[in-house]
């Protein structure tokens, strides 16, 4: 069988092109092969961040892997082919994105659950320090809940509050931004530049 890139039936927005191969069988089972294994490794993890970015996913969960008609079921699954992913080798291909930065365990002290890095916590803070400069909140109080709920939907809109807080650290570091305590818990105000 040949294999060629397929495009998911996804409802949400225009379908999803899958890699090539997504349709070899070898690719859904640990390989004996470290090499091998590496490679597909390699090939899950952009196969992952790329299609969790398409859809705005932010975490993964290992069982994942076994829950028919989850949001991860047309990557984890092909059923042309009758192979899915098994829960044993996600936990391994989400441990090689913990290792490269490319995820974190969330909640902490777990490992059946990561969250995402499709975009790194330093571009999410990018982000975030020019959305507050386009809409004009430099030097304003914001919660959290205004960043990830605004009345006119962003690229922040959702994000989980870990990462959204991942990234004000990297503003806190470089004096864009401050953390305040305000009535509702913690809010932060972002800076123009560094102080």
């Amino acid at each position: 069988m040949a294999l060629s890139p397929q495009t998911t039936p996804s409802g949400y927005q225009t379908g999803f092109l899958l890699p090539s191969i997504h349709s070899a069988p070898p690719f859904f089972t640990e390989q004996p092969n470290p090499n091998t294994q590496a490679q597909f490794n390699e090939q899950w993890i952009r196969l992952i961040l790329t299609y969790a970015r398409h859809r705005r996913l932010f975490s993964l969960r290992v069982e994942d892997a076994v829950v028919a008609g989850s949001e991860w079921d047309e990557v984890l699954r092909n059923e042309r082919i009758n192979r899915r992913m098994v829960p044993a080798h996600l936990s391994s291909i989400l441990a090689a994105m913990v290792a490269k930065n490319l995820a974190v365990y969330e909640p902490a002290k777990q490992t059946s659950a990561v969250l995402l890095y499709w975009r790194l916590p330093e571009e999410w803070a990018d982000v975030l320090h020019s959305w507050a400069t386009a809409t004009g909140q430099l030097n304003t109080i914001l919660t959290y809940y205004e960043i990830t709920d605004p009345p006119v939907p962003s690229s922040l809109s959702d994000i989980p509050l870990p990462l959204l807080k991942r990234a004000v650290n990297v503003l806190t570091r470089s004096g864009r931004a401050q953390i305040i305590g305000v009535a509702e818990g913690e809010g932060i105000r972002l800076f123009a530049g560094g102080k």
